[in-house]
C-alpha cells in the first residue's frame, strides 16, 4: 500500500528562515507562489527579462527578479517551467547560483529522470507534484482545502529532504488532501504513459475515431460531435466523483449493458499491446529522446502536427456548436 502523508506529518518550521524561489509564473507557478506567500513564506519569482508574467506577478504582490538572481537568492528553488526548457535554464541560470545546502525542487520528474538536469551532490533534489492544474490548486487553497499530490526525493544531501518537501507540500495546501510517496522514475513514467495512452492521446483518438465513424456512415457531424465529444464531460464527471461503478449506476441500463458488452471490443487486446509498447518507449527513454530531439531541431514537426489537428472536422464543428452554449466560459 502507498504511504500517504497529511498535515500531521509535516511542519512549516522546516522552511523557516528560507527563501523559496519559484521559477516560472504560469499555471503552476502562480499557484505555488501565491499559496506559499499566503502561508507566510518568503517567496521570490524568477522570470526572464521582458516576460509578460513579470507585471502579473508584481501585481499579485510578489517580488520578481531574473531567474539567475532568483536562483542565487533562493534556498529552495522550485522549477516550474516547461520540460523542454529546463535543461538550458538549469545549466545557464540556476546551477551557477546554487550553494551547498540548497534544495532544487520539481513538480514533474522528466528532466531529472532522463538526465536533462543533474544537480551537484551537495544539494537536495525533491518533488512535490499537485495532481491538478495550477488554477485548481489555487482555487481549492483559497477555499481552505487542497488537491492531492505526490512527494519524491531524488537526492538527500541534507538528510532532511523529505521533511522539507513535505513542508513545501503543506504550504501549497496538498497535505490537507494527502500526498502519496513515490519516486522520480515512477511519477515520470506513469505520468507520461497516462497522458499518451489515456488522458490526452488515447482519449483524443477515441473521440476522433468515434466522430469519424458516425460521419462516414452518413450521420450529421453535429450529431456525431454531441455523441462522441460533448457528452464525454458528463461521463468523466461521474467517474471523477465516484469511479466507474458510480458512472454505471448513473447512466441508463441500456448504456451500462452496452459498456459491458461492447467496450472491450473497442479497447481490445491489440490496443492493450499497443499500450504496452507505448509504456516500453517511456521506460526506455525513447520517447524522451524523441521529444528532446524535436525541440532541439526547432519543433517544426510538432507545430505542423498541432496545426493539422486544429484543422480537423471535429474541431471545426465543435467551434460552431460551442457558440450555442452560452454557459461555457470563453477561453
Amino acid at each position: 500500500m502507498a504511504t500517504i502523508y497529511y498535515e500531521k506529518d509535516a511542519n512549516l518550521d522546516d522552511l523557516a528562515g528560507k527563501t523559496v524561489a519559484i521559477i516560472g509564473y504560469g499555471s503552476q507557478g502562480h499557484a505555488h507562489a501565491l499559496n506559499l506567500k499566503d502561508n507566510g513564506l518568503d517567496v521570490v519569482v524568477g522570470l526572464y527579462e521582458g516576460s509578460s508574467s513579470w507585471p502579473k506577478a508584481e501585481a499579485d504582490g510578489l517580488k520578481v527578479m531574473t531567474t539567475a538572481d532568483a536562483a542565487k537568492t533562493g534556498d529552495v528553488i522550485m522549477v516550474l517551467v516547461s520540460d523542454h526548457l529546463q535543461h538550458d535554464i538549469f545549466e545557464q541560470q540556476i546551477a551557477p547560483g546554487l550553494s551547498a545546502g540548497n534544495t532544487i525542487m520539481f513538480a514533474h520528474g522528466f528532466s531529472v529522470h532522463y538526465g536533462q538536469v543533474e544537480a551537484p551532490p551537495d544539494v537536495d533534489v525533491s518533488m512535490i507534484a499537485p495532481k491538478a492544474p495550477g488554477h485548481r490548486v489555487r482555487e481549492l487553497f483559497t477555499e481552505g482545502v487542497g488537491v492531492p499530490g505526490l512527494v519524491a526525493v531524488h537526492q538527500d544531501a541534507s538528510g532532511n529532504a523529505k521533511q522539507q518537501a513535505l513542508a513545501y507540500g503543506m504550504a501549497l495546501g496538498c497535505l490537507k488532501a494527502g500526498v502519496i510517496e513515490t519516486t522520480f522514475q515512477e511519477e515520470t513514467e506513469s505520468d507520461l504513459f497516462g497522458e499518451q495512452s489515456v488522458l490526452c492521446g488515447g482519449c483524443a483518438e477515441l473521440i476522433r475515431a468515434g466522430f469519424e465513424t458516425l460521419v462516414e456512415a452518413g450521420y450529421q457531424p453535429e450529431i456525431a460531435y454531441f455523441e462522441c465529444l460533448h457528452e464525454l464531460k458528463l461521463i468523466v464527471d461521474l467517474v471523477y466523483e465516484g469511479g466507474l461503478g458510480y458512472m454505471r449506476y448513473s447512466v441508463s441500463d441500456t448504456a451500462e449493458y452496452g459498456d459491458y458488452s461492447r467496450g472491450s471490443r473497442v479497447i481490445d487486446e491489440r490496443v492493450r499491446e499497443n499500450m504496452k509498447q507505448v509504456l516500453a518507449e517511456v521506460q526506455s527513454g525513447k520517447f524522451a529522446d524523441e521529444w528532446i530531439a524535436e525541440n532541439k531541431a526547432g519543433r517544426q514537426k510538432f507545430l505542423d502536427t498541432r496545426k493539422e489537428q486544429q484543422e480537423q472536422l471535429v474541431e471545426q464543428v465543435g467551434k460552431n456548436l460551442r457558440e450555442m452554449m452560452s454557459f461555457l466560459k470563453k477561453k
